[in-house]
């Protein structure tokens, strides 16, 4: 490979991402994911409460916004810091992000036409907050496993952060087709993955990183996906030395660092 940019470029192609609600129909380009943590000194914090107010905000103002494809909290369950909390939006464009802000302003000052009444709701909102957050965005890639329904329930969200190698004899063609052999004819078909979406860096602090999400029912369903997966690698690929052969040729891409993030989904609070 002459160029490591042609091989980024290329991978951040249609489909995506965390957000539950996505229909099959509508295929964002790219993802906004705040990373925030909850204020820990703030001595009224009450999770019914919360959901009650951003669930307000959901309704008033994110529902209606239509440069927001959808939007949805994740908390918490096992990552460095028990104070997290991310919140992810989806767009079918990078003019979208721009636009949905601006909008969110218009559609709250719809939705709390006095500016007192407005001022006391977001104060009462960001109190649940601690100052400190931060901002990635990432671009969406093929091979999605797409929700085509809101969940029901609050599900669970697996996370896997990977760091692309960029090896000099790869190309882009090679990277796709062995993504997107492994994924039809194995996430495709773990009945336990509920949802799936990978992701490339667009902006932010590692240009490197390819984020896999995966969503599925239950810690029970998480704990079995990975031997599922085995299973049903070693059914559509028997020979051994074969599989073996995928792998080295797929792993290339990858340094083989990673990092892993466990987060409960709200479904209260999806769009």
């Amino acid at each position: 490979m002459k160029t490591t940019i042609k091989l980024f470029t290329a991978m951040a192609i249609a489909l995506l991402l965390m957000s539950p609600n996505l229909i099959a129909q509508e295929r964002p380009v790219y993802i906004t994911v705040t990373t925030m943590h909850w204020n820990m000194e703030y001595e009224d914090f009450d999770m019914a409460e919360w959901i009650a107010v951003e669930k307000e905000f959901s309704d008033k103002v994110t529902k209606k916004n239509e440069h927001v494809i959808n939007a949805g909290f994740y908390l918490h369950r096992y990552t460095p810091s028990n104070t997290e909390l991310v919140y992810v939006q989806t767009y079918p464009s990078w003019e979208a992000i721009d636009k949905a802000a601006d909008r969110n302003d218009e559609l709250a000052k719809a939705a709390w036409p006095d500016e007192t009444a407005r001022d006391a709701f977001f104060e009462k909102q960001g109190a649940y907050y601690s100052n400190d957050h931060s901002d990635e965005i990432y671009a969406t890639m093929s091979g999605a496993k797409v929700m085509t329904g809101p969940p029901g329930d609050d599900m669970i969200l697996y996370v896997q952060k990977s760091h692309f190698s960029f090896p000099e004899d790869g190309t882009n063609e090679e990277f796709s087709a062995l993504h997107k052999e492994y994924t039809e004819n194995v996430l495709h078909k773990n009945e336990l993955i509920k949802g799936y979406y990978p992701n490339a860096h667009a902006w932010g602090a590692v240009r490197t990183e390819f984020v896999e999400a995966f969503l599925v029912n239950s810690m029970t369903d998480l704990d079995n996906m990975g031997s599922r997966n085995l299973e049903l690698a070693k059914a559509y690929m028997p020979d051994e030395s074969a599989r073996n052969t995928f792998w080295e040729k797929y792993n290339r891409y990858f340094t083989g660092v990673h990092g892993d993030y466990i987060y409960t989904l709200v479904a209260e609070l999806s769009k």
